[in-house]
């Protein structure tokens, strides 16, 4: 199992902008789809990586419990079909299906919108403010599938208890570490390897 680590965007900076589809619904979603919401936590991630799997039922606690404040969620799919065909649309339904996830998860076919957030690895945690600038990135929290941390999601409800509070997000930022996207043969970013 590789690692690798988030690219750590700079913080500040402003989302972009996307125009995917919900593999649960058949829903377009974009930036706009989230107008209103206090925080917006996009979240890169992928069916079969054991990073995510490992952290999987948080994300949909994460989701419950700071949807009701005013925070969005999105997850995002943009590994190749080519070499992991099990990351596909079908999939990604069954598995929101089965963990009643309250956030659309999209899929990133042409995987442009990865790169646009400098997206590395699965899971990749990205929270934007009420303005849609980059306030946290990196970790979920301490926990891997290799060691015996519990997974709390603390270091990202951190973030989301300051941005609640009217307060910058916490200046430490750990990187997220996972499997690398799974990019298209001749697609890599300049940022991967």
């Amino acid at each position: 199992m590789a690692e690798t680590p988030s690219t750590m965007l700079p913080l500040g900076t402003e989302a972009p902008d996307f125009s995917l589809t919900d593999g649960v619904s058949d829903a377009s979603y974009s930036l706009a789809s989230f107008e209103g919401a206090t925080a917006l936590v996009v979240m890169f991630i992928c069916n079969h990586c054991p990073f995510v799997v490992h952290v999987r039922d948080e994300l949909g606690r994460l989701a419950v419990d700071y949807g009701d404040r005013g925070v969005a969620f999105v997850a995002i799919n943009s590994n190749s079909l080519e070499s992991h065909p099990q990351d596909g649309p079908e999939n990604m339904k069954a598995l929101a299906v089965e963990l009643s996830w309250r956030f659309p998860y999209l899929f990133d076919s042409t995987q442009e919108v990865a790169k646009a957030y400098g997206a590395a690895c699965t899971p990749d945690f990205f929270v934007f403010d009420t303005e849609r600038r980059l306030a946290y990135r990196g970790q979920l929290d301490d926990s891997r599938p290799s060691n015996d941390v519990p997974v709390t999601g603390q270091d990202l409800r951190r973030a989301l208890d300051a941005l609640l509070a009217g307060e910058p997000a916490p200046a430490e930022q750990k990187p997220s570490i996972g499997c690398n996207i799974k990019w298209k043969q001749g697609n890599e970013p300049a940022y991967f390897g």
